[in-house]
């Protein structure tokens, strides 16, 4: 989000200044709104909970950004007829690019100190595409990543709406000039310069509709690709660029009519202005995260900051300048990139330190903090190199001082990648000890004993007390590797992502096989599929699973993320054409996490949305049962609801650190209920075997329980395959024997 502090706009020997300065013309009401819109963003990161909508201020940053640059640009090409390519990049990389480089230098000096291995890898990528400014693309892929899921927030997250800006001025230079290449043409030679002090148009008037056409051929695409994407996929559409550049061009677009709008009575000027202002403070007290955005939501604080400046010249101190000119704000706006670039690192790395999200007087006073090191930013970088001579005389030279810049970025996460050590996980030293058949009834175990057992397995037959699930501080060895945990989970075959809706098959044991077995749900069914697969190659089975992304197998509207998960719906309805085309399988497998119904286009919550789960779920189980075929519910895992290898390699000599209380973890209530009474219908309940004892544990016989805030590693995963198998066993040789759906 470029703060581009465009204090003095070089035009021709001429400066524009700010608001409060006696040289020039005055718009202290843009330095205040910089003002406005980084307090927004400060209070929201920092959980105030009367300003939820306060991510709006990045918007209110977006169209000051293309104001400014849009000034800038047009004024060179009324002047001199054309624009430096050159000399525009130079000066942004001598603006934004040392400040950038500083953070981007302690981000990973301060990850390396101060938050788990585990989040290494991935800060040090987080920084290289920062440095690169293409970090909001990386942040649009892991919005629709199934493996990013829970992913801890990334001190270098915000850099994402300065990368939106930087793309924009790449561009926008390049969208002018081919806007304005006919009218340039027929220039008339040795046209006189008006002053841009003048109140006449400072550009030759057969410019402004070519640059108005250009400016329209960028945004109106733009808008409704933002509306449209906001819909299908408001985490996608949140950080591309092509869904953000209306923005940038609504700024554009007051800077081309700035002489026009500074005719504006001044009876309509001073209630237009405020409007303005309110309808950003509006949409930063009545929006929340659930609210779609940016979409056409997105017009009314992008249009209401378009309004103060449009109407700031006409409104004079009657206008919002009387409040945005307030000294104060005048001082925080003038700080605002600064604060912009170093308050979310520290807020990240407090909430590291501190092992939990902050309370509201902690947030604010890591904000209240951020202005230490934003000061000093701002005097001894962004100040010195913005007034360095040979800098503003030879573009030449800023361009290398930004490619130093960038280079320095890109080496602090090159430099923690080599801390983190290898990239590539270590192959799984895991085997599950399956006894097949009816010998695991028998309690036989084929000579297993002389195996080594790992984590469920150390556990007794009837495991709730066990002392071995009891936590300690210290266990000898942990599986799988701390730093690659979050990828112990069976890749062998792909689960449906969140925008997908096409069914994906995955077979497992022996094709054709029978009795054959069928697995469906969303990823806490899949995330079994590594027993099951050891046990379907144990038993020459065959297991076939269809599993999406927080997307469960029943009829009903799902939400996902606060949205409505139109996807799993369209998912749904394909597997059932599907399933009507496969074989008749002697066991259906049902699993999933807890899921928001959708009615009338409200998302249910609470005790009634459990209620409605709890129908949804047992007419999904009487779809196969009323058929013939019975159905194992797997009930809901525990879940610590904190990522437990960040909090495992942040306390490794603590481990009671990452305990969870057993009533906090337990899920699953629903599925239990949706079973009861269903002929046919049996519930597999290995919770005992998760959480044995109370505080639940995070590492049970040298083996990390979780690998994010809710799904088992594979890892125990494999440690659990023989109770799954004790507990399918006879359900499926029932089965095959024809009675299997009698319950």
């Amino acid at each position: 989000m470029g703060l581009v502090r465009e204090v003095q706009l070089h035009v021709e020997g001429r400066q524009i200044r700010p608001k409060g300065s006696d040289h020039g013309q005055l718009r202290g009401d843009i330095e205040g709104m910089r003002a406005v819109a980084v307090l927004m963003v400060l209070l929201y990161h920092a959980g105030a909970p009367f300003l939820p909508g306060g991510f709006v201020g990045v918007d209110v940053f977006f169209v000051i950004s293309g104001f400014l640059i849009t000034t800038l640009l047009v004024k060179e090409l009324a002047g001199r007829g054309t624009i430096s390519l050159p000399g525009f990049y130079a000066r942004r990389a001598k603006r934004l690019l040392p400040a950038t480089a500083v953070v981007l230098v302690f981000v990973p000096l301060a990850t390396v100190l101060v938050l788990p291995p585990t989040r290494w890898v991935s800060t040090a990528w987080d920084v290289v595409a920062s440095s690169l400014y293409g970090i909001n693309w990386r942040l649009a892929a892991q919005s629709v990543d199934y493996l990013a899921e829970g992913e801890a927030r990334s001190p270098v997250q915000h850099f994402w709406s300065l990368a939106v800006e930087e793309q924009f001025y790449l561009v926008w230079p390049l969208v002018l000039l081919l806007a304005t290449y006919g009218a340039r043409r027929r220039r008339t030679p040795g046209r006189q310069h008006i002053p841009v002090d003048s109140h006449q148009d400072a550009r030759p008037s057969r410019l402004t509709k070519p640059l108005l056409l250009g400016l329209a051929a960028v945004a109106l695409p733009s808008l409704s690709w933002s509306i449209y994407l906001t819909s299908a996929d408001a985490g996608l559409a949140y950080y591309v660029t092509t869904t953000r550049i209306w923005e940038l061009a609504i700024g554009g677009g007051v800077a081309i009519g700035t002489a026009q709008l500074s005719r504006m009575p001044r009876h309509i000027a001073v209630p237009l202005g405020w409007a303005g202002l309110a309808a950003v403070a509006g949409t930063g007290l009545i929006l929340t995260t659930a609210t779609p955005f940016p979409g056409w939501i997105a017009l009314i604080p992008t249009l209401g900051t378009a309004a103060v400046i449009a109407c700031g010249p006409a409104a004079g101190r009657r206008g919002p300048l009387h409040l945005l000119g307030a000294a104060p704000m005048q001082w925080v706006g003038g700080l605002s990139y600064s604060l912009y670039l170093w308050h979310w690192p520290l807020i990240v790395l407090a909430t590291a330190r501190l092992g939990g999200e902050l309370t509201l007087p902690q947030g604010l006073a890591v904000v209240l903090a951020s202005f230490v090191p934003a000061y000093l930013s701002r005097r001894y970088v962004e100040e010195p190199v913005r007034r360095a001579r040979p800098l503003t005389r030879t573009p030449s030279l800023a361009l290398r001082l930004g490619l130093v810049c960038t280079l320095v970025g890109v080496l602090g996460g090159a430099g923690l990648l080599v801390a983190a050590g290898p990239t590539s996980p270590p192959p799984s030293a895991v085997v599950p000890h399956i006894t097949r058949g009816e010998d695991a009834l028998k309690g036989e175990e084929a000579g297993a004993a002389a195996v080594p057992k790992f984590g469920a397995e150390v556990l007794r037959a009837r495991p709730l007390g066990d002392p071995l699930g009891t936590a300690v501080d210290q266990v000898a060895s942990i599986t799988p590797d701390l730093l690659h945990a979050k990828q112990d989970l069976d890749n062998a075959c792909d689960i449906a992502g969140l925008k997908e809706t096409e069914v994906k098959t995955c077979q497992h044991g022996k094709p054709g096989a029978r009795p054959h077995i069928l697995v469906l749900g969303d990823s806490h069914a899949r995330q079994w599929m590594p027993a099951l697969k050891a046990i379907a190659e144990a038993e020459d089975w065959s297991v076939v699973s269809h599993t999406k992304v927080s997307c469960p197998f029943i009829r009903a509207e799902t939400a996902t993320a606060g949205q409505p998960y139109g996807s799993c719906g369209e998912w749904n309805r394909n597997l059932r054409q599907t399933l009507a085309t496969e074989a008749k399988p002697e066991l259906v497998i049902l699993s999933n996490r807890m899921f928001h119904l959708v009615e009338n286009g409200d998302i249910i919550n609470g005790p009634t949305n459990a209620a409605h789960v709890t129908v949804a779920l047992r007419a999904a189980i009487r779809e196969f049962t009323d058929a013939g075929v019975p159905v194992a519910v797997i009930r809901d895992t525990p879940a610590p609801g904190a990522n437990i290898p960040d909090c495992v390699s942040s306390n490794t000599d603590q481990l009671t650190a990452c305990t969870t209380p057993r009533s906090e973890a337990l899920r699953g209530s629903e599925q239990m209920a949706a079973v009861k009474g269903v002929k046919g219908a049996h519930l597999i309940d290995l919770t005992n075997a998760i959480c044995p004892r109370d505080p639940c544990a995070p590492v049970i016989g040298g083996v990390l329980v979780w690998r994010d805030e809710h799904h088992l590693s594979r890892s125990y995963v494999l440690s659990l395959a023989q109770r799954l198998h004790d507990q399918l066993f006879p359900l499926v040789t029932a089965s095959e024997k024809g009675d299997g759906a009698q319950g």
